[in-house]
């Protein structure tokens, strides 16, 4: 490593162009390590940030467009010529062209999180003849966004980078499996749609057989089934983690970067945001919820019960957490914090913010008012998320289980509003 830093001293742009360069060539350099290095020496005024974001993006864009044009101009016919020994040959490739035509471009922009992939995906679509202008869109985008990225983080730690390096660089390759099994799941999703439609709707409504049209229901219902599966994924995952102790790191981590990128000017923004966590937001927001739902709703008691049940049903749930994992939160001011596992404001901000926005939403159609509102609620939370971590009132780890338990409450209770709405509705029409 002392080898590297003395290079990137010396030679500076230079070497962050051509190391990123020959990099997207294949070429085994260690290019998320350079650029975190280099966002260390930002954080050290050696370098610029803008420069160097410039100049890295400007060798990883290069590198894959070489790489594109090498497997377009040799490597078909090298494939075609050659493949058989591999089991690749003329049919093969032309199968594997097709589905990378369809879907290939939506994985480029997550392939650079994961070694060893990006460094042949410009070969690859090169090989499949994609048309280099869809190709460089994603490719571009998405090398832009990685160099950023590892930069931005490396001149965000600091002097911390060196111990956090492998911890970051950690969750940055998860992302990008992650991404990419997402990635996966959509094309099989989409490829077989009809049967998990069918067969996600048989398992959450059986026993009701009589239905003309689900319409808008039918997608409430299934986005509402996916996000429960998720997250109690998750959500075994961090009780898990909890039970095993393992949560020292990622809580060091995310404070850390909190509080770098968010200094002491921020603290009057910090209490408003906390403010948005506490009854004197809820408070309207839930008299606004109830009166949309007697002015526009179509089963008003019914909606109103589950708001109110929501409400008071995740303020159960989360005290009951709390003490049932007695967790000893962080030190503010002094005091010693208990109980904190999981946070109280960001379960109580998700539920309450997400089933309010499900419930005016349900009566509209218009896609700009939905993006706007879900967009809104996702920054709320994290806002009120972020003003926990700044205070140090609880562990990032506390404000991470908030969100996923709330997710789990707030995604069961729509699949549970959704449910009991049909078969009423179902009941009226048979009577």
């Amino acid at each position: 490593m002392n080898t590297l830093t003395a290079w990137l001293e010396h030679y500076g742009y230079g070497l962050i162009f051509f190391a990123l360069f020959l990099e997207m060539l294949a070429l085994p350099l260690p290019g998320e390590m350079l650029m975190s290095y280099t966002g260390l020496f930002v954080y050290e005024g050696k370098l610029n940030w803008l420069l160097s974001t410039l100049f890295a993006s400007a060798g990883a864009t290069a590198g894959v467009t070489l790489s594109y044009w090498i497997g377009y101009r040799l490597g078909k016919p090298f494939t075609i010529k050659y493949g058989h020994r591999i089991h690749l040959g003329e049919e093969q490739l032309a199968r594997i062209s097709l589905w990378f035509e369809k879907y290939g471009d939506k994985l480029l922009f997550i392939a650079f999180f994961i070694p060893g992939v990006r460094h042949i995906t410009g070969y690859f679509c090169g090989v499949t003849r994609m048309p280099f202008r869809r190709y460089a869109v994603y490719a571009y985008s998405g090398a832009i966004f990685w160099v950023s990225l590892f930069i931005s983080l490396g001149r965000v730690l600091g002097p911390k980078w060196e111990a956090y390096h492998r911890t970051v660089n950690r969750y940055m390759i998860i992302f990008g499996l992650v991404s990419a099994l997402l990635t996966l799941l959509v094309y099989l999703y989409r490829k077989h749609k009809r049967r998990v439609l069918a067969s996600l709707m048989a398992l959450l409504i059986q026993g009701v057989r009589h239905f003309n049209s689900f319409g808008k229901v039918r997608f409430l219902v299934l986005a509402a089934f996916s996000a429960l599966v998720l997250f109690v994924s998750l959500m075994l995952g961090l009780i898990q983690d909890f039970l095993a102790q393992e949560f020292s790191q990622f809580d060091e981590v995310a404070s850390y970067v909190v509080h770098t990128v968010f200094g002491p000017g921020w603290q009057d923004a910090m209490n408003g945001f906390a403010k948005l966590g506490s009854l004197y937001f809820y408070g309207p927001l839930i008299v606004l919820t109830a009166l949309g739902v007697v002015l526009r709703g179509s089963d008003r008691l019914l909606e109103l019960s589950f708001l109110l049940w929501v409400v008071l049903g995740g303020e159960l749930l989360d005290t009951g957490l709390r003490m049932l994992f007695h967790r000893p939160g962080s030190v503010a001011a002094g005091v010693q914090v208990f109980n904190t596992f999981p946070s109280e404001e960001t379960l109580t901000s998700l539920t309450v913010c997400g089933f309010s926005a499900f419930l005016l939403l349900r009566h509209y159609s218009e896609s700009l008012i939905r993006i706007s509102v879900i967009l809104s609620v996702i920054l709320l939370c994290l806002l009120v998320g972020i003003s926990r971590i700044y205070f140090n009132v609880q562990f990032p780890s506390d404000v991470a289980a908030g969100y996923v338990f709330g997710g789990v409450w707030i995604s069961l209770n729509v699949i549970l509003l959704e449910v009991l709405r049909l078969l009423r509705n179902n009941e009226a029409l048979t009577a």
